[in-house]
Parts: C-alpha cells; sequence; structure tokens
C-alpha cells in the first residue's frame, strides 16, 4: 500500500504509537509485519514519506536492540591477535534488497553469525538506484522482520576518486565524495572503504611514490570521516593498494602505502584493514558464450599480504575483493590464508536473473539492447555483452523487480539463502555473535526527521562494484 501522507501511513502501522517524533512500542510482531508496509513507501513514496518511513525504521530498530555499528573495535582486536580462522563476508545487495537481507538475516540466526557486513559501492548507488538511507533503512527493516538482535555492519564499497577528474580538478572530486560519505554516514554506515588505489602510479621509478598520491588520498578523507563521525564511534575505515583487475600487490607495496598513510594521518586511528589484488576482477571474466572464465587466485600472495597487514601495522589484514564468481571450491581457501574480509556481489545478481520470469528477463534485455549498445565492445559477443551490462538494468527496473508475484520472489530468496548458507560455512563465520558483542558495544545514535536526505547532489556516481 502506497500512502500519500505521514498520517495514512501511520494510521496503517500496527506494531508502533506514534506521538511527534516519539515511538511507543505496541505489539513487536505486528512491528515486524508493518516492515512491509515501510519498504514499500521507501521505494515507491513521495520524498516526504521515504523520509518518514526511514526515520521509523532507524528508530525502531534501535529500541529492538538492531544498531547500526561499526566493525572496527572486532578488526582491532584481530589485528592484536585475540582471534582467527574466518573470513568475513561484505555482501553487496543490488537488487531484491528487502527479501535478499532477510534471508542474510535467517542464515544469520540459523549459526549464530555476527560477522557478517552489508555494503553498496559508490556505482552501485548510481545505477541500481539506492541511495544509503534506502539501502540500510531497508537492511534494518529486514533485521527487524526477521527478529534479529545485535550489531548490523553496513558499509560504504569503492568509494573512489576518477583520476582523470582528479587530476585535471582534485578539489571538486574530493569535494564530490565528501557529500557521499557525509550523507553515508548520517544513514548509518559506519564502514567506509576509500579506493585511492586508481591514483597509483606505476611510471613513478619508487614504489613511495607510486603510492603517494594513493595513501595522501586516504589519509585525507580519512582525516574528513574522523571529523564527521558521530561521537562514541570510530568508524571503520578500508583502504586499497591494487585496482581489482590489475597487476597483483606485493608485500613492498603494502608497506610503502602505509608508511606514508601513517606519516600522513600522525595520531589519528587509521584504517583496520587493507584490500589488495591477487588475481580476480569485478563480476568475473565472460567467456563468448555468457560463461564465467575459472579465474585463478594467488592465495600465497594473500597469506603474505594478510599476515604482513597484522603482524607490522596491526590491522585485521588483506580484503579480497571480485570474488562471488570464484568456484564454490575456492572459499574454503580464504578462511585457511587468513584472509580478513572478502567482498561479494555478482553471484547473488546472477541468481536473481536466473529465476527472474522469462517475460520481464527478455523486457530488461531487449532495454539493454536499446539504451547501452554504446557500451558493447567490437570483440564483444551478445552474451558477454548483456552480461557485463545487466547489472546497469537494476535501477530503471526496480519497479518491476520490487512487484514480482510473491512466488517469484520467494524462490528467489530461497535460491539466495542456500547460497548464503554455504557462504557462512565455507568462511566458517558460526558462532561469531559472541565474539562480535565481546568487541562491539551498542551506541544509540537517536535520529531525528531533519537528520535525513536523499536531495544531495552527487553527480554521476561512477567507480568499481
Amino acid at each position: 500500500m502506497i500512502c500519500k501522507s505521514k498520517e495514512e501511513l501511520i494510521a496503517n502501522l500496527k506494531g508502533v504509537f506514534i506521538e511527534g517524533e516519539e515511538l511507543y512500542l505496541k505489539d513487536k510482531e505486528l512491528i515486524r509485519k508493518d516492515m512491509d508496509l515501510l519498504v514499500e513507501n521507501i521505494v515507491f513514496s513521495s520524498e516526504e514519506i521515504k523520509l518518514f518511513s526511514c526515520w521509523l525504521i532507524h528508530n525502531l530498530s534501535q529500541n529492538l536492540e538492531i544498531f547500526p555499528s561499526s566493525i572496527q573495535e572486532f578488526y582491532s582486536a584481530r589485528g592484536r591477535g585475540e582471534f582467527s580462522g574466518f573470513t568475513v563476508p561484505a555482501i553487496n545487495l543490488r537488487t531484491l534488497t528487502y527479501p535478499a537481507a532477510s534471508a542474510i538475516f535467517r542464515i544469520a540466526k540459523k549459526y549464530d553469525v555476527g560477522a557478517f557486513i552489508f555494503e553498496i559501492a559508490k556505482s552501485e548507488i548510481g545505477y541500481t538506484d539506492q541511495r544509503p538511507l534506502e539501502y540500510s533503512s531497508i537492511i534494518l527493516a529486514s533485521a527487524i522482520k526477521e527478529d534479529f538482535k545485535g550489531p548490523v555492519f553496513i558499509q560504504g564499497d569503492h568509494f573512489q576518486l576518477k583520476p582523470k577528474d582528479y587530476l585535471s580538478n582534485p578539489q571538486k572530486e574530493i569535494g564530490s565524495l565528501e557529500v557521499l560519505i557525509e550523507e553515508a554516514i548520517s544513514a548509518g554506515f559506519y564502514n567506509i572503504d576509500i579506493d585511492s588505489s586508481t591514483l597509483v602510479d606505476l611510471t613513478k621509478e619508487s614504489l613511495i611514490e607510486q603510492q603517494r598520491l594513493n595513501f595522501e588520498v586516504c589519509g585525507l578523507f580519512t582525516k574528513f570521516i574522523r571529523e564527521k563521525q558521530p561521537q562514541s564511534i570510530d568508524i571503520s575505515i578500508g583502504g586499497e593498494i591494487g585496482e581489482v583487475g590489475g597487476k597483483n600487490s606485493t608485500p613492498e607495496e603494502l608497506r610503502a602505502f602505509m608508511k606514508g598513510y601513517l606519516e600522513y594521518i600522525g595520531s589519528l586511528k587509521g584504517i583496520s584493514k587493507i584490500s589488495v589484488q591477487t588475481g580476480t576482477s569485478h563480476g568475473g571474466v565472460v567467456l563468448p558464450d555468457g560463461s564465467l572464465a575459472q579465474v585463478k587466485i594467488d592465495f600465497d600472495t594473500l597469506r603474505e599480504l594478510s599476515q604482513v597487514a597484522r603482524k607490522e601495522f596491526g590491522l585485521a589484514g588483506a580484503v579480497q575483493h571480485g570474488a562471488s564468481t570464484l568456484p564454490s571450491e575456492a572459499f574454503h581457501k580464504f578462511p585457511e590464508v587468513e584472509c580478513a574480509e572478502i567482498h561479494l556481489a555478482t553471484q547473488f545478481q546472477n541468481i536473481i536473473y536466473d529465476n527472474l520470469p522469462l517475460p520481464l528477463k527478455e523486457e530488461i534485455y531487449a532495454w539493454i539492447k536499446e539504451n547501452l549498445s554504446s557500451e558493447k565492445k567490437p570483440e564483444d559477443t551478445e552474451e558477454q555483452f548483456i552480461y557485463k551490462t545487466r547489472k546497469k538494468a537494476l535501477g530503471p527496473f526496480k519497479r518491476e523487480l520490487f512487484s514480482l508475484s510473491n512466488d517469484v520472489k520467494e524462490n528467489i530468496a530461497h535460491k539466495l539463502e542456500e547460497e548464503f548458507d554455504f557462504l557462512f560455512q565455507k568462511l566458517k563465520i558460526e558462532n561469531t555473535k559472541e565474539l562480535v558483542a565481546k568487541y562491539v558495544k551498542p551506541v544509540t545514535v537517536k535520529k531525528s526527521l531533519k537528520d535525513f536526505t536523499f536531495s544531495k547532489d552527487l553527480g554521476e556516481l561512477k567507480g568499481a562494484d
């Protein structure tokens, strides 16, 4: 039901009583059912109703012991060697976020998992039409729906600069990303990965000069984030030394980056982890028939970089991007080599596309051919072109995807749940809820309606995903 006013929305809520900006719980079971109504209005209603629905969810979640949180202290403890043996999944949800996140929370409850992250990349915010506030609100609504309790980690992934724009007008490019960071923090993103590895210049002779722009810009944004973070929360910040899809990273590059970065930030609390390149690419390598090529990850490099990151710099370890399309037999290796975090996205999108009704899929593909034909490379087959670009149809077809029948959405959610079940076991994160609670303490950040906005102009949101 799409409501035309706040009053209409309030009248249709069954589990909460609202007086001004005060919320009073009436029935927790009914509140869980109210989430369907609030999420629908976040996606489809006017901006006023969207913002009001987000405000309700953020404040209700904290009343129900669900807290947007930073994973900083948990990662610091790992950097001190207080625990090991698992890899934290950071999961990008590009579409059907509500049923997909609900499936994740169900698996988290099944295995008593606390160490997992929801994330969305800068570019994904653009092409999936999910602003930070919408994304975080739907994640929290899913937690309420599934009666999950405890910290919820929401992360900005690949918040990066475009090298060409930075070199021509650095202040404008920096300012644009600062606006996005501020919006994300306001929305409860207390984990932010700064990807300034796009500025690495391999033509320079020394490693320190190759990494200079990277560590200086990462340091600049570290200072900005520390100034903007809420009281009593140290946002977890990630850095990156190797662009995904490029050459594999080395321990020497990691040391050069960290030396310059730590000198730049001085006494400030720095990054908690470092993203590296070990052989993957975003979305996988697509063969002419549309299938994916087998990718070989250099696990020895991943192990060595994680060890250097922890032992020499106190970080949680190395982060692996572009991994969701790897063969299933690869995933158990990440905990074995003590990879701290793994980023997963494309395979979940593939599962959704594989299970869409054929008429909708054909409509989407026809739209891609008509509207994205300029992105087709001369050497691409039609299958390669469709596979590479279909993520960009998720925003334009957001309404159609959200409006799928319950039977279709339940089938997709079931398929996703099977995938999450597999990944959570292979990454060894079962029974981490108590461990997370030991280090991550709940912090209440009371939200007023005026704190929320969808309206900031971020320009074109492009970057790695």
